[in-house]
Parts: C-alpha cells; structure tokens; sequence
C-alpha cells in the first residue's frame, strides 16, 4: 500500500500534525489517510489538506505508521475496534495520561511511542516530548522525532517524566495565555486603550521569550538587566512576589501533572 501514515482523529492537534508534515514536505497527501467520525469533518479534512479521509479506523490502522490523536477518555473503545493486525507497525500515541503499558497491551509486539505535543504545533512553534518502549528500534525514533519537528521541536525524555511534561508544556499555553490576558488588562487599568494594551502584552511576551532563546539568557538574567534599583520594574516585582505569581505557577504546574496520572490510571 502507498499510504505512509494512518491518523485515527481529524481534531485540532491531529489536523495541525497532519496540516505541517505537509507544508514541510515530510509527507506527501498520497501518504497519508486519516481516520474521522463526524462526516462534515471528513469532507472539511479532505478538502483542506487533499488526503484520503475515511470513517473506518481500521483503514488507517493498516498504515506502517499509525498516530493516535483521539480523546483519551475514548482510547479503549477506539483500540477495542481495531481488527488490523501488523507486527512491524509504529503507534505513535499523543493521548494525555494514557501509558506506555497501556500501549503495549493494545498493540503487543509493536513498536510504540508516547509523545506530548501542545498547541503551538499548530503553527508550527510547539514542542514535543517523546518516549519510547522497548521494541522501539532508533529508526523509528528517528521518525517520530522527524514527524513533531514538522511542528516544532522534540526533546526525549523517560516516561516516568511525561506527566510533568504534560503539566509544564502541554498545559502551559493556558497558563502563558492567562499571563498576556492579565499583563493587557493591568495596562487597560493603568489607561491604556485595549487594542493597544493587547498588542503591547503580546509582543512583549513573545518578543522577551525570543530573546531569552536567542541570547541563551536565563531567565532570571534577563530579569536582573531590566530591573534597575528604585525603578518601575521591581516596584512591579514586588507585587507580583506578594501575590505568589512564582508559587502559583508552580502549583498550577503540579496540579495538571497530577491531573495527567489519574488519566492514566
């Protein structure tokens, strides 16, 4: 068969997946089938990204690549229906909580990755955190890890670390999201007009993660050249220190790592 790689869930991360290994030419749309339940997202899927879309499951569980991209509430049913054996398939699994084991005994003898991407894949700047199982071969980790940096980068990591992965990267959009939110209104508090206050909380936040990556600063680096004594920005500081602005991350951090296990469990 032609098809490369089988997806079985069109939804927004998966579409995202799919939507940057064609830009970046990692795929082509011959190579590629994806798996959808809801008919106006088959026709949506087909016609936006040109690749064969089907409500069959077991049509893209054929493929010798197979990406799991489906809700992790839904992963024993879906797993359940699956009726295509092939013993030298890669499942790559990007569902939150669900572990490698629990991998293992839907696809025994297969070679299967666990992955987190987050929501900056979807225009390319993600980063995805990898695992392996025992029957993964370094060719195959060499393609996952070329299939997510199609959108973004790719670190590895032990399993054991992968809920705290999902903790800090797979939840921190929210958190960063949040973050810009707050910094626009205190602007719009101090009177700025809200377009504007916006923009500024945006690339501010954009522009000093850039900076940081480029410069290979630390954070607290940074924080230390832009504070001057007696000046605005530890005034400022000193008020996000009595509000627990650290800790509070931290604990949101924690929070959604340990969200994360009893998804797996």
């Amino acid at each position: 068969m032609s098809v490369k790689l089988g997806v079985i869930g069109g939804g927004v991360m998966g579409s995202a997946i799919v939507s940057r290994l064609l830009t970046q030419g990692t795929y082509q749309t011959t190579d590629i089938i994806i798996s959808e339940p809801t008919l106006s997202q088959q026709a949506s899927l087909h016609q936006q990204y040109g690749v064969d879309v089907t409500g069959d499951n077991n049509l893209a569980a054929m493929a010798p690549v197979l990406l799991l991209a489906i809700k992790p509430q839904i992963f024993e049913r879906v797993v359940a229906d699956l009726t295509q054996p092939n013993s030298s398939q890669l499942v790559i699994s990007i569902l939150a909580g669900v572990s490698i084991a629990q991998l293992e005994r839907a696809f025994p003898d297969r070679a299967v990755i666990r992955a987190m991407p987050n929501t900056p894949a979807t225009v390319g700047m993600g980063i995805t955190a990898i695992s392996a199982s025992q029957h993964v071969q370094p060719q195959h980790l060499d393609l996952a890890t070329q299939i997510f940096q199609a959108v973004g980068e790719v670190v590895t990591v032990p399993e054991s670390l992968m809920d705290a992965v999902t903790g800090l990267s797979g939840s921190g959009p929210a958190y960063v999201a949040i973050a810009i939110e707050a910094l626009a209104d205190g602007g719009v508090a101090a009177g700025l007009p809200r377009p504007i206050a916006d923009r500024l909380a945006l690339q501010t936040v954009l522009g000093t993660a850039q900076l940081i990556k480029e410069s290979n600063l630390h954070p607290a680096q940074l924080k230390d050249r832009v504070t001057s004594p007696g000046g605005t920005t530890i005034a400022g500081i000193v008020k996000l220190e009595q509000s627990g602005f650290r800790s509070a991350l931290i604990e949101a951090v924690i929070a959604a790592a340990n969200r994360s296990q009893e998804l797996g469990k």
